[in-house]
């Protein structure tokens, strides 16, 4: 889009792409996850063509590739690549607890899983979006045990 023109009759929609501060957003790569665990999932027959849930995703992506933008906005994500992603959130580990919980004992930072006394007390309560992003942040830190010396604890997978 050169001077707010559209390309090819069509005008990408940057406003999804908006994320406001403290507002749920999701990362580049979990949607780079998720499109990776369609493409398994559900392979292109033909090598062309797109299932719809990677399709979705796909868009998305493109759009923030396009806009050079790290996150999108919860609010703002279209309701089928919500669909496709929160699938293949359903795949991923519920929690980082490795059962070394240190904000028990007073710590603001727990020293097993690296998360908030406030993360830990709301994590039920806590949507998808929100603890992917906690999930984010330990795991750039890396600092807590469940990526040291208690790895053994930590499962990953369901």
């Amino acid at each position: 889009m050169v001077d707010n023109q559209p390309i090819g009759g069509l005008r990408p929609q940057p406003l999804a792409l908006v994320v406001l501060r403290f507002m749920p957003a999701i990362h580049i790569t979990d949607i780079e996850a998720a499109i990776n665990y369609w493409r398994e999932k559900s392979p292109s027959l033909d090598g062309i063509t797109l299932p719809p849930e990677l399709r979705a995703l796909a868009e998305v992506y493109a759009l923030m590739v396009f806009y050079r933008e790290e996150e999108v906005a919860e609010k703002g994500f279209p309701p089928k690549a919500m669909a496709a992603w929160q699938t293949w959130y359903d795949t991923t580990a519920d929690t980082p607890c490795i059962a070394i919980c240190s904000t028990s004992q007073g710590d603001e930072l727990c020293k097993g899983c690296g998360r908030t006394f406030e993360e830990v007390q709301n994590w039920p309560a806590m949507g998808a979006v929100d603890k992917r992003s906690t999930w984010r942040r330990i795991t750039l830190e890396g600092t807590s045990w469940r990526f040291g010396r208690y790895a053994d604890r930590a499962v990953e997978r369901r």
